[in-house]
């Protein structure tokens, strides 16, 4: 079972009637060494790109409209046996029935990749790491202008999320028995652990779905413990902080990152005066030069080798992304079992599999997500579900779909009434002037994959038709019931009798 039928497996659990269809892209490894800028030697890493695209009909005269999608990015560090999935970017339209299928759709895919038992990549340790900042839209533009869809507050999708994680490593220590590790990592910056549970409230505590597996919440960060090795170990000896901190796309860490390194500690000059040694001895000038040089470049970069983990994500607290009136959160996995478990003999880190797509397909497919269509009405919906669902199969059989060209800044508003695509929330853009070089990547001994009409078959589009009772009702308060309201959902409501309290007449004379 490839991951696209294990997603439409657990789809077709979900409660009602309708009809699920899915597209799941997966790019074959390519070499990257832009995760880690600062540390040195850089690790040699292999990527992938992920993008999952979910569309809903209700029934099968209905038209077609997408739901949700994810993108996340895996990413192999052979040297060290460890594998890091990043979820980059999780959106809703509201255009689906209740109950939405987003959240089974986000939690079995983490699991896919968070069991070694099923997990494409060879790695012993594993790490899934997210960050979560509550916005309108992320992937569908305008889809917030949709009545019908409700985005989660920030402190409620922390706890979301702190949910869907606790029932992956429920299901995930279940799966690897005693014989694994997992541990659960969360902060919200600038609230303590006891203000972090009463922001998110009583419901992100039940985040275990087996009674029996009970992986601990650890208020913190994963960056300072050693029972789950890190991709990016620093060399025996030496503290720079860019061997901890992974420089993820759109994430806030980043810019802190690059501050530290661009924060020069000046010398003084007595100081400089008595390191000085080069009239004392009589070496070679040039050697001495040589030997500097090369001491400067194995010197992290400002104040890298003095800024600890722990020092790192307290000042992290007083950053404008974190403390800007909304409240944000850091999550982090791992997972770590024996070398029994896993397989012999290991596939090379670059070898394509089977089902694997080039990364222009990805990148192609994701701007015209983002640039080309929109989400704001049902019928503006429907036209751009079929402009990408049509895209992608396009693409496989070798044909050039015709896309819609992005805004540009110079077209009238008639001309653009169909796009109207704000920007989409981004962190803003880190300093890349004075990075460290990037050193030269060697070309890739595998071909890139080609994307067929059989892959697109058998690996990247399915569908699923779902016939299951409906989500029985929410009983409520003063005698209310409640249907499921996400995604264009209804409320459904009994008349409710106010009573009048009747006045106290006066006495006369009182």
């Amino acid at each position: 079972m490839n991951i696209r039928d294990h997603l439409l497996a657990a789809l077709n659990t979900l409660p009602g009637v309708r009809e699920f269809h899915i597209h799941v892209l997966v790019t074959a490894p390519a070499k990257d060494n832009s995760l880690y800028p600062y540390a040195s030697p850089r690790p040699r890493l292999y990527v992938q790109d992920i993008l999952i695209l979910l569309s809903e009909q209700a029934n099968p005269d209905a038209p077609r409209i997408l739901v949700a999608a994810v993108e996340a990015c895996v990413y192999h560090a052979p040297a060290t046996d460890c594998a890091i999935l990043y979820i980059s970017k999780i959106d809703s339209t509201g255009h689906g029935l209740a109950p939405p299928p987003t959240a089974t759709l986000v939690r079995t895919f983490i699991r896919w990749y968070a069991d070694p038992t099923t997990r494409p990549v060879a790695a012993r340790h594993f790490w899934v790491q997210l960050f979560a900042r509550a916005q309108g839209q992320y992937l569908f533009p305008n889809s917030s202008e949709y009545p019908g869809k409700r985005p989660l507050s920030d402190a409620r999708l922390c706890a979301w999320w702190r949910r869907v994680f606790g029932q992956v490593g429920g299901d995930v220590c279940e799966a690897i028995g005693v014989e694994g590790r997992v541990e659960m990592y969360y902060v919200l910056p600038g609230h303590n652990e006891l203000e972090a549970l009463q922001v998110m409230g009583s419901g992100s505590l039940l985040s275990n779905s087996s009674p029996t597996a009970n992986p601990q919440w650890l208020y913190g960060h994963p960056y300072s413990q050693t029972n789950i090795p890190l991709p990016c170990p620093p060399p025996e000896g030496l503290h720079n902080l860019g061997h901890y901190i992974p420089s993820f796309e759109d994430d806030p860490k980043n810019r802190f990152m690059d501050e530290i390194a661009f924060t020069d500690t000046p010398v003084s000059p007595r100081k400089r005066r008595r390191t000085d040694t080069s009239r004392d001895n009589g070496g070679d000038p040039e050697s001495r030069d040589g030997e500097k040089e090369k001491d400067r470049k194995g010197r992290p970069m400002g104040e890298l080798s003095k800024v600890e983990p722990d020092e790192f994500w307290e000042r992290m607290s007083f950053r404008q992304e974190c403390v800007a009136g909304a409240v944000t959160g850091f999550f982090s996995m791992g997972i770590s079992v024996p070398e029994a478990c896993m397989p012999s003999p290991r596939p090379s880190p670059l070898a394509p599999q089977p089902g694997q797509v080039p990364r222009s397909m990805n990148r192609r497919i994701l701007s015209s997500l983002l640039t080309g269509v929109e989400f704001s009405t049902p019928e503006r919906a429907r036209k751009a579900t079929e402009l990408i669902e049509g895209t992608v199969r396009g693409l496989c059989e070798g044909l050039a779909p015709t896309l819609p060209p992005p805004r540009s800044k110079n077209q009238s508003a008639e001309a653009t009434q169909d796009l109207l695509v704000p920007p989409l929330p981004r962190t803003p853009p880190r300093r890349t002037v004075g990075l460290p070089p990037v050193e030269d990547i060697s070309p890739n001994p595998f071909d890139e994959p080609e994307a067929t009409l059989e892959t697109y078959k058998a690996h990247i589009y399915g569908s699923i038709t779902v016939s299951n009772p409906p989500l029985p009702p929410k009983a409520a308060v003063d005698g209310t019931t409640t249907e499921g309201t996400s995604g264009g959902g209804t409320e459904n409501k009994t008349k409710i009798h106010v009573l009048t309290v009747r006045k106290k007449k006066k006495r006369p004379g009182a």
